[in-house]
C-alpha cells in the first residue's frame, strides 16, 4: 500500500506541518512527532524510519540555517557531540530492529519527548560550564547509535541534557541540536540505504507538507516566538502515540 492510500492520508497532511512547525521551532528537525502521528494513522513498520529521517533532514536544516544566522550556533559546543555521533548513527542506521522491539522503544522515547515538550525536563541554568571533549564523545556516540536505529536525529535526547549539564543556553541549544540532527539523520540514512533499503518516492510529498511548518516555525522560534498551545496540542499527540505503541 502507498503512502497516498493510507486512510485518513489527507487529516495527517494537515497535521504535518503543525508537528514540523512546534519542532522546527526549538530546533528540532521533528523525527518523534512524525513517527507518533505515522504510529496513530497506521503507517508500516518499514516506512516510518526512512520517512521519518527524510522529513527530517528538511527540517533540521531549515532550522540550523535561521538560528545560525540570528548568531545563536556555536562550533565549539557542536562538535564534540557530532564527532562520535554522526559514525555511531550510521552503524545504528544499518542495523535492522525487529518491529515489535522497534514499536516499543519508540514508545519509551516518545515519554521522553513529551516529558521535554512539557518543560519538565531540560531548564535553562544562568551559570554554564565547559563541555569536555570526553563528555561530548561520550554523549554524542550513544545518541548517534540510538537515533540511527530508530530513525530519528537525537535531538529530543541532546536538547536536555545539553540543558541539564549548563552547557549552553536555550538559543545555543536549539542551534547545536539543529545541525546535530541534521547530521545524524543524513548518516542514518546513508546507512539504512547501503544495508539495501530503499525510501518510497511519496514519501517526497510529504517534504513539501513538513517545510510548510517547518519554515514558519524556525523563524518565528529562532527569534521571538514561543506558542504555549501549539505545545501542549504536540505533547497530547505523543502521549496517544505513546501508549499505542506500549500497549498494543
Amino acid at each position: 500500500m502507498g503512502l497516498m492510500q493510507i486512510p485518513y492520508i489527507y487529516l495527517f497532511l494537515l497535521l504535518l506541518p503543525m508537528v514540523a512547525f512546534m519542532y522546527a521551532g526549538v530546533g528540532h528537525g521533528g523525527a518523534s512527532g512524525y513517527l507518533a502521528l505515522m504510529a496513530l494513522f497506521l503507517f508500516p513498520p518499514e516506512i516510518m524510519k526512512p520517512t521519518a529521517l527524510l522529513l527530517n533532514i528538511f527540517v533540521s536544516g531549515i532550522s540550523f540555517l535561521m538560528f545560525k544566522n540570528r548568531g545563536h550556533f556555536k562550533w565549539k559546543l557542536f562538535y564534540p557531540f557530532a564527532l562520535a555521533s554522526i559514525p555511531m548513527a550510521f552503524v545504528g542506521g544499518y542495523l535492522e530492529v525487529e518491529p515489535s522491539v522497534y514499536k516499543k522503544v519508540l514508545g519509551a522515547l516518545l515519554v521522553f519527548a513529551v516529558l521535554r515538550m512539557l518543560g519538565f525536563l531540560g531548564k535553562e541554568k544562568e551559570n554554564l560550564s565547559q563541555l569536555k571533549l570526553w563528555q561530548g564523545l561520550l554523549v554524542g556516540g550513544f545518541i548517534g547509535f540510538f537515533s540511527g536505529m530508530i530513525g530519528i536525529g537525537g535531538g529530543i535526547i541532546l536538547s536536555p541534557i545539553i540543558l541539564l549539564a549548563g552547557w549552553g543556553k536555550m538559543k545555543e541549544t536549539a542551534a547545536v541540536s539543529a545541525l546535530f540532527i541534521l547530521v545524524n539523520s543524513i548518516s542514518g540514512m546513508s546507512g539504512y540505504i547501503i544495508n539495501g533499503a530503499g525510501i518510497d518516492a511519496e514519501s517526497f510529498v510529504l517534504v513539501a507538507f513538513a517545510l510548510t511548518g517547518g519554515i514558519a516555525g524556525a523563524y518565528f522560534g529562532s527569534s521571538k516566538m514561543n506558542n504555549v498551545q501549539l505545545r501542549y496540542m504536540l505533547a497530547f499527540v505523543l502521549v496517544i502515540a505513546s501508549l499505542k505503541l506500549l500497549f498494543t
